[in-house]
């Protein structure tokens, strides 16, 4: 397994992209990014992939490359769309990405992404048993691990609490919709926490995406049986799970 890979992270308003060293988790040069393109959709984003896989430093031919992306993924099909074209749900994504860029890739959700670099790098480092990754958002993205092995495609976003879909209350997007302060957002979330911590009585909870840089202001209000830190890669972390992803599966046979 090579300890460099190309990591691109697909979001609904950007793309970005860098080479990691996936040994230490670190980016070797810049990242690239790009606007997603407006509407999302298949062919237009691979060509802004494209290009930024072009303009990444010191790229090679031979370096696995690993996309994450807002959608379930069942080997290589996206079976689902978030704040992106409909047109992925059913998609061969990473034949459309094979196809475009001339190299075959790997493609895994972003919140599994975000959970294999934490484990690997980060918060959950050498933290033995299941360990839930969370991502607060628009909506909320969770990833399962356990001993540091993704179990992929953990929808726990949707959990129904209260007779409704709770990421519409619990998700940051909520928090912003309804001018709720912290503590009154911390009480959702208390709410969200307690329903997985009962479930699947995690050895430690993860909780990542933008607000995580905030989480003085809301997590010591969360009380669980099992503790929830802040995520550390915050920003890479899509970038750094999917090179990391990408390396442990690498079948680029076009080197």
């Amino acid at each position: 397994m090579t300890n460099k890979a190309i990591g691109i992270d697909i979001g609904g308003t950007g793309i970005k992209g860098a080479l990691v060293n996936t040994s230490t988790g670190t980016l070797i040069g810049d990242r690239v990014r790009y606007d997603t393109p407006a509407g999302g959709q298949p062919a237009e984003i691979a060509k802004v992939v494209k290009r930024i896989l072009g303009e990444i430093p010191g790229v090679k031919s031979r370096y696995p490359v690993g996309i994450c992306f807002p959608a379930v993924v069942k080997n290589g099909i996206t079976m689902s769309a978030a704040n992106i074209s409909k047109e992925w749900i059913g998609l061969d994504a990473e034949g459309l990405f094979d196809s475009t860029l001339g190299r075959s890739v790997r493609v895994i959700n972003d919140a599994d992404a975000a959970g294999e670099a934490e484990v690997k790098f980060g918060a959950g480092h050498n933290k033995k048993g299941l360990v839930i990754m969370t991502t607060l958002g628009t909506g909320i993205g969770t990833a399962l691990l356990m001993d540091g092995s993704l179990v992929p495609n953990a929808e726990l976003g949707h959990l129904e609490i209260d007779g409704v879909d709770y990421e519409t209350k619990a998700a940051f997007s909520a928090k912003e919709r309804e001018g709720l302060s912290f503590a009154e957002w911390a009480k959702r979330l208390q709410k969200y926490y307690s329903t997985l911590d009962a479930l699947f009585s995690p050895n430690l909870i993860i909780v990542g995406g933008g607000v995580s840089k905030q989480h003085a202001e809301f997590l010591p209000l969360i009380k669980l049986n099992c503790p929830i830190v802040p995520a550390t890669k915050r920003n890479n972390a899509g970038i750094l799970g999917a090179a990391t992803y990408a390396s442990r599966h690498f079948r680029d046979t076009k080197h």
